[in-house]
């Protein structure tokens, strides 16, 4: 069975489509159908029922995602191993990032990762919520997850390790009209207009909270990407309830931060699948992610 067979049935998969998959793979369409036709042939079963321009995974397709994966990475972790005895270390991380946790605690750890493993590319998917997290790590798209949530429902499979907790903030314009750095009680926020997330996340979960206590707040713009927030608060559209891992980079951009009263936090978690040994590339990750925890207690 040729790997590469493998890798465009995935990246089918995963891209939605033969064209979309074509693209990220950097591979001409054609090429890449013939390889799915001749998987499919091999195994002498259909991967995807094709309507038109649209693809949908049959269920010989489902069953195959995760042997698929498994091999893929099987591969990987040999070539890795191979390049550790010739003196080149070589491999990725498939990591599940939520956009907070990517501005830290993923920040810090990824430069130090980059020092410490120059040959190593981290591959950072996008995820929204906690949910989306354990989806990606339980479909074998994600070896790892690094994200934040108030709460964490047993999920199947699922191994998940503290990394360290974050103060939710809230960020606005100094002086309109709190000032960086004070105490804001729940009163002092009516009249106010909310930038925040969809539904799901802590911020949501706060502003929602704030909302249901009797303030005459409002929410001028909910987004499903959090890196509108930010630039939607530094142009006077309303407040933004974030965690305290933006409060360096608000600031510098000219936003103030100030405390909640109550206050808020949310616990980072590293995530990883129960029965599923790491790639050596991120086991180093995970590696130097316990390292990055064990300094914060010191």
């Amino acid at each position: 069975m040729d790997i590469r067979h493998l890798k465009y049935f995935l990246g089918v998969v995963d891209h939605g489509g033969f064209a979309r998959a074509a693209a990220a793979l950097h591979v001409a369409q054609p090429s890449l159908s013939q390889a799915v036709l001749a998987l499919e042939r091999e195994l002498g079963v259909q991967l995807f029922h094709r309507t038109g321009r649209s693809v949908v995974v049959s269920a010989s397709g489902r069953a195959l995602i995760e042997p698929a994966r498994r091999t893929v990475r099987d591969l990987d972790s040999f070539r890795s191993t191979v390049g550790a005895l010739k003196g080149r270390e070589t491999g990725h991380v498939d990591l599940a990032l939520m956009p907070s946790q990517s501005v830290e605690p993923f920040r810090s750890i990824a430069v130090r990762f980059g020092q410490l493993h120059p040959g190593i590319t981290i591959s950072a998917h996008s995820a929204y919520t906690g949910d989306d997290v354990m989806r990606l790590i339980g479909s074998g798209k994600c070896e790892l997850g690094l994200f934040g949530s108030s709460s964490f429902p047993p999920s199947a499979g699922i191994h998940l390790e503290p990394v360290e907790e974050q103060a939710m903030v809230l960020i606005g314009l100094p002086g309109q009209p709190f000032e960086d750095g004070s105490v804001v009680r729940y009163p002092e926020l009516s009249g106010q207009r909310f930038i925040t997330s969809q539904k799901g996340s802590v911020m949501r979960q706060v502003v929602d909270e704030i909302l249901a206590s009797g303030v005459d707040a409002t929410v001028a713009v909910e987004v499903a990407h959090r890196a509108a927030v930010l630039p939607l608060v530094l142009a006077g559209a309303g407040v933004a309830v974030l965690a305290a891992a933006w409060a360096d980079f608000a600031r510098k951009n000219g936003a103030a931060v100030m405390h909640l009263e109550p206050s808020h936090k949310l616990q980072v978690m590293l995530a990883s699948r129960s029965q599923a040994p790491l790639t050596p590339a991120a086991r180093a990750f995970a590696e130097l992610v316990h390292q990055y925890t064990s300094d914060k207690h010191l």
